[in-house]
Order: structure tokens, then sequence, then C-alpha cells
């Protein structure tokens, strides 16, 4: 509702209050106001190109009513041809809107429960928006290994069904921490997901050495940890892109 401005003054202020104060709500709206803008570019720069214009069904009703009119008064029946304005009008825009409804079915067919997602290289924020434990800087950068911890099994298989994997080929995916639990990440479901092994640019790999860059600057005192974690938990290409000043990574790690 905040995103949407559908607060009162008094909510609003509320809000903006305790988003001052927690970057994991700072991230979240920040998604979902990408996601919105997301979907409205894309909107404009390829689904409205591909609604069919409604010249064609328009001219085509028409015709057919004409049509239709003729034949009922050639029968004795009139009421067609005094029909009021309107109805022809109603039923072009019926028309047209199955038409449009035919093409969003056409273009977003709806998948078949179970089925296997593509390849996942970014998660999915409503699943995976991140989650943290509370350490300080000094803590973590004391910490004698950095290494992600193993994952449990039985957290694996509910990770797939959430992004509804039912079956995968053998390491085809790594359950892997969005927020590494080097920059503070938790052992939480929400700070898991599935990453494509096959991805062949963004990869496990790429992630890692971002992932030891944003530790190296924050132990370094160049980067606040909040920031780290935001940065890795909105867009970790984006991030990797941000922070080795490159769009894409080097062959060597693809």
């Amino acid at each position: 509702m905040a995103v949407d401005g559908e607060l009162s003054a008094r909510e609003s202020e509320r809000v903006a209050s305790h988003l001052a104060a927690c970057w994991e709500c700072r991230a979240r709206k920040q998604e979902i106001e990408g996601t919105i803008g997301e979907f409205i570019r894309f909107q404009r720069s390829s689904f409205d190109r591909q609604v069919p214009s409604p010249d064609g069904p328009r001219a085509l009703l028409k015709a057919q009513m004409g049509q239709l009119a003729e034949a009922q008064h050639a029968s004795g029946l009139r009421w067609v041809r005094f029909a009021p304005r309107w109805f022809y009008w109603s039923a072009a825009a019926t028309v047209l809107l199955l038409v449009v409804t035919g093409a969003v079915i056409l273009r977003n067919p709806r998948p078949r429960h179970g089925a296997p997602m593509v390849a996942v290289t970014i998660p999915d924020p409503s699943f995976t928006p991140g989650a943290t434990v509370l350490v300080t800087e000094q803590e973590l950068c004391s910490a004698e290994s950095v290494n992600n911890r193993a994952v449990p099994a039985a957290l694996r298989r509910k990770v797939f069904a959430e992004y509804g994997i039912a079956s995968a080929e053998p390491g085809a995916y790594e359950v892997d921490y969005l927020i590494t639990p080097a920059l503070g990440g938790a052992d939480d479901i929400h700070n898991l997901w599935p990453e494509s092994s096959r991805a062949t640019m963004w990869n496990a790999l790429v992630k890692d050495t971002l992932e030891d860059h944003l530790r190296d600057l924050v132990c370094g005192g160049q980067l606040d940890l909040a920031t780290a974690q935001r940065e890795i938990a909105g867009n970790w290409i984006e991030a990797y892109k941000k922070y080795f000043h490159t769009e894409q990574p080097p062959t060597s790690l693809r």
C-alpha cells in the first residue's frame, strides 16, 4: 500500500520512519518499485506493439452487422436497422476485449504445476528477499572461516519446492545463499535460492567473486556492511557491474 500511495499521511510517516531504520524493508520496497517499472517498460516496448489494432475487428463487425440488418430487413424484421449507435460500439468493444485477452493468454500461458523453471540467475524476491543475522562489522571481519555453511537436505528440498522445481538433473542447481554468511547472511529459506549451474555468464563463480570483493571492501572500511548486504540482495548482477566497473565478467569466470 505504501508503494501504491494508498496510506494516510500519518501511516506514510510511520512507514518512512521504519524504512529509514530497516535496510531489509527498504530493499524490498526498491524491488517492488523496480518490478513495477520493469513491467511498465516491458508493456510499452513489447506488449503494446503486439496487441492487434481494433480497426480490423471493428470494420469486420460493422460489415457483419450491415449484412445482418439487410437480411432481417428482407424478412420483415426492422429492429436491427434502428438499433442505437451504442449497440454497435459496445459489440465492437466486446470483440476487441476478446482479441486482447486472447493475445495475453497466448503470450503468458500458465505454467503446469511442478514444471521446472528455466535457469535461475536472479532469485525471485517474493521467495528470496534475503535475510541476515545481527552481527557487527568487527565480528564479521574477525571470523576465522568465511566459507558458506552446507544447506541441510530438507531445507534444499523446501527451496526447490518453493521455486516449482519438482525434479532436476544432478548438479543442475546449487542452493545458494543470496547474502553470503561471509556478509552476515542467515541460514534461512528467505535467503536461499536454486542457482542454476548451467548459466554460462552469471554463474555461481562470478557471484562468489563479488561476495569476496564486497567483504574486502567492508573489512577495509571502504563500504559499510548494510550497503553491501542491500546491494547483493537487490540485484547481485547489477552489483557486480557496479563494483567491478564492467558489463560482463571475464571469460576466465564463465
